[in-house]
């Protein structure tokens, strides 16, 4: 890259001028190419969350790593992707979108060649918390590029896809570790799931100028408060959710949460403050206070604690006690992928016609198949039939594709562009936190109940968990204003 494509003040022909308030202009559009580089760069990401879990038996015997070791491997990168978040997003905005894409593309790609490469079980958790916050230093720029750059159809179907993406992500990510792990390709063993990310980031780097280039139109100045109150924040509410189950849920940590929430109050209070005052804050009152945003956030929390939840007590039970390998295991994901995919393709054309109601339809759905997995574990075990099984996934992906895209464009709808990059890392931030929410509650509690009673009535339980969220994302989908 050139000097004038760097991290020093880019003067973009896209751009507004630095002296000008106003948003910058929409009008370039998104082409088909540039979504795909976006959105290339983004199911790295969520790819990466997930592949690793099928690799970890192979890693831990090849680095000698205990099970503490190998949860570092799999929370470390979840842990600064999530801190780095927002404050992502606000580079974007101040410095280019394009600029920190490129800059987190290509640092992701040099991670994960050293966690392909690593020598010892130290070495790969220090290389994956590096590529964690690459991860965070690329993925918020992929909606708020896309909120800066198009508009009505256009805008829907890229977010559709974005949508899409979000999904597949971790259901692929499972079945391509399972598969790259069985073919032990070039006799690297799990080295691949990590090394085959270099060629598909180098690839994407190289179509870089496809994409649009985007900054805020006044660069937003920055917030040492705020950030040092939300690092902290997100510390100890993610210290709680990822060492929880591994520590046995003592006191001390329980406490981490008192001190989140007095983090929580700070930050608020600084932040409506700064705002007052005419200041730049990491996170602005006045755009997280927008109805659609509010409450689209609001519904986010257990559509992904949901997902989370199903995805990871699925393996439990596939693996545990069906004895399904990572490959087989991912492949019963399959009509949930197909379902999603398919559906999403048609929720513009269902917005269009339901409004807001589609939140609702896709939690109904959502629920039937969970009432459906539920009896058929409840009354088939342990022969449930695979059919109703597979019809169940299947259900809950369709109606994850009628939930997941509208919200996020809702959502997005009343960030204004100078503030997307803010807007998208605080619904990606979101994402991720419920859905490590979901997973840790959803298997804590099968695991703890496996025990005690059969495995037929802790999945039946769990499912009945996953119902309560999808009716709580049922309760705030009335209230949500119409995407159309």
């Amino acid at each position: 890259m050139t000097h004038r494509e760097g991290l020093s003040p880019p003067k973009e022909p896209d751009a507004t001028p630095a002296s000008s308030a106003g948003p910058e202009p929409a009008a370039a559009g998104l082409g088909g190419v540039a979504l795909v580089v976006v959105l290339l760069g983004y199911a790295l990401s969520i790819v990466d969350a997930s592949i690793v879990n099928v690799a970890l038996d192979p890693i831990g015997a090849d680095l000698h790593g205990g099970p503490a070791a190998l949860e570092l491997v799999v929370s470390g990168y979840g842990l600064t992707y999530a801190l780095g978040l927002v404050l992502g997003g606000r580079l974007g905005d101040a410095f280019g979108r394009r600029e920190l894409y490129a800059y987190g593309l290509a640092a992701f790609t040099v991670t994960s060649a050293l966690c392909g490469l690593a020598p010892t079980i130290e070495f790969l958790v220090t290389a994956r918390l590096l590529q964690g916050a690459a991860a965070a230093m690329l993925v918020p720029q992929v909606l708020a590029t896309i909120q800066a750059v198009s508009q009505g159809r256009e805008r829907a179907r890229a977010i559709a896809m974005y949508g899409v993406t979000a999904a597949l992500g971790m259901v692929v990510g499972q079945i391509l570790g399972g598969l790259l792990v069985s073919l032990d390709v070039a006799g690297i063993g799990w080295r691949s799931v990590f090394l085959i990310n270099v060629p598909v980031g180098v690839v994407a780097l190289l179509a870089i100028r496809r994409v649009p280039a985007t900054r805020a139109g006044t660069r937003p100045g920055f917030d040492p408060a705020g950030t040092l109150l939300f690092g902290a924040t997100m510390v100890c509410v993610l210290a709680v959710v990822v060492a929880g189950p591994d520590l046995d849920w003592p006191l001390w940590l329980w406490a981490l949460l008192v001190v989140a929430a007095v983090g929580l109050w700070a930050l608020v209070r600084v932040e409506r403050g700064l705002e007052a005052r005419g200041g730049s804050p990491l996170l602005s009152p006045t755009v997280l206070s927008h109805p659609g945003t509010r409450r689209g956030l609001a519904a986010v929390v257990p559509f992904q604690a949901g997902f989370g939840a199903f995805l990871f007590v699925y393996a439990l039970i596939a693996q545990g006690h069906f004895g399904f390998h990572g490959l087989a295991s991912g492949g019963g994901l399959a009509p949930f992928a197909v379902a999603f995919f398919a559906v999403a393709r048609f929720t513009p054309k269902i917005v269009a016609v339901l409004g807001g109601r589609i939140v609702a339809l896709g939690a109904l759905v959502q629920g039937a198949g969970l009432v459906l997995l539920a009896l058929v574990m409840g009354l088939g075990w342990p022969h449930p039939s695979l059919t109703l099984v597979l019809i169940g996934i299947a259900l809950f992906g369709a109606g994850a594709a009628l939930i997941g895209p509208t919200l996020f464009r809702m959502i997005l709808a009343d960030v204004p562009p100078a503030q997307a990059g803010m807007g998208s890392g605080v619904l990606v931030t979101s994402q991720q936190m419920a859905t490590a929410l979901g997973t840790t509650v959803g298997g804590t509690l099968f695991v703890s109940l496996d025990g005690p009673f059969s495995t037929a009535t802790a999945a039946v339980l769990v499912l009945a968990l996953l119902m309560c969220f999808a009716a709580t994302v049922l309760v705030i989908s009335l209230k949500l204003p119409d995407p159309r």
